[in-house]
């Protein structure tokens, strides 16, 4: 099953069980996908390929970092049923991703980047976004590798 049957079905599911915070996040979710799908056909083919699983993923991460901005300001603004509101639905849109990386499995990859590379952050940093991407919080990566290169 791809990934967006996968969500149709989940959809289909919290619709059922009237869970409104999943219903409301599997939407924007789908919402989403089909606007990716537009804006990857082409004018010559107006009915347009499946998009496969690991753009679907681009789509959804894409998603939850909208979602932690919002929920960043509703923090910020002291809005505790908005932050309940995002918190469930971040919850939702990261049952879709694969399983992240221990911070321990992140530290280990970083010093074996670091061993063949160099501590230099301008060539280390590349190869880890490359070799963590989708596995690990990019942005938790970042502080890393600036920790152990001494940047």
């Amino acid at each position: 099953m791809s990934l967006q049957e996968q969500v149709v079905a989940d959809l289909r599911a919290a619709m059922r069980a009237r869970n409104e915070h999943a219903v409301a996040a599997i939407r924007m979710l789908r919402a989403a996908i089909v606007n990716y799908e537009i804006a990857q056909r082409s004018p010559n083919d107006p009915e347009g390929q499946a998009v496969p699983d690991e753009e679907v993923l681009n789509v959804v991460r894409k998603e939850i970092g909208a979602h932690r901005e919002a929920l960043e300001y509703a923090e910020k603004a002291g809005r505790s049923e908005l932050i309940a509101k995002e918190q469930a639905m971040i919850a939702v849109l990261e049952q879709y991703m694969p399983a992240q990386l221990s911070a321990d499995d992140i530290r280990s990859t970083v010093e074996q980047l670091i061993a063949e590379h160099g501590p230099e952050f301008r060539k280390v940093m590349p190869q880890a976004a490359r070799a963590l991407r989708g596995r690990a919080d990019l942005g938790q990566v970042n502080k890393l590798v600036r920790e152990l290169t001494g940047r």
